[in-house]
This record gives C-alpha cells, structure tokens and sequence, in this order.
C-alpha cells in the first residue's frame, strides 16, 4: 500500500527546500543609509541574494525595500527574505531614485530636492 506517491514528492520538493532555505541557509542583509552632499544612499547587502530577487517600491512617501526567494524564477511560491519600509522625509526628490545592484549589494540613490536640504541627525 502506497501512502505517497512519487509525482506527490516531486511536487514538493521545492516546498520543502524554499522552507530550508528560509530556515538556515540564507545571510542576514545588513542595512545602512549614507547622507552625502546631494542626497542619500541607501545600501542593502545579502550576498546570498541575485539582483533579480531585491525589490524596491515606492508607495507616496514611503519605500519599501525587500528580497523574496524563488525556487525557479517563474515559480509561483515566493517567500520573503527580508523587508525594510522607511517614511521618506519631503526634501529628497522621490522622482529621481537611482536603484543598483553592484557586488551583492542593493543601492537606492535618492537626490536632495534641493542641494542646500540636509536630512535631521
């Protein structure tokens, strides 16, 4: 008498190892913001993480940056990795974000609307 099926296991064996991987086996990013004179810099490193799987979304005031976990890039089942959302102050130009990814690193540029503005301490 057969419990479980062969096809039954295949189907799961992605399931399984996105749960592993989520339970162990991915770095913690690190997250630090940068001011410089013409704006900020936001740098978010997940070495084990591709530049296809860093999101970055920008909702009004408000980015939201996150990194999910695809078994295969078309697959369905996305886990997240990590999500930062920060309240963007009104002196930096939200029309104008530069995002990159360089060396397993994600960085979110965002100018000053004005080059005088300086973000609070």
């Amino acid at each position: 008498m057969k419990f479980i099926s062969r096809e039954f296991i295949r189907s799961i064996a992605p399931q399984l190892d996105l749960l592993n991987t989520i339970g162990g086996g991915v770095a913690q990013p690190t997250l630090h913001v940068n001011q410089r004179p013409q704006g900020v810099v936001l740098h978010v490193a997940m070495p084990s993480v591709s530049a296809d799987h860093f999101h970055v979304v920008l909702n009004n005031n408000d980015l939201t940056v996150y990194g999910e976990y695809r078994h295969e890039p078309d697959a369905q089942l996305a886990a997240p990795l990590f999500v930062q959302k920060m309240n963007l102050p009104g002196n930096l130009d939200l029309a104008s974000i530069n995002a990159s990814h360089e060396n397993g690193e994600l960085r979110v540029a965002i100018p000053f609307k004005d080059a005088a503005d300086i973000l609070p301490n």
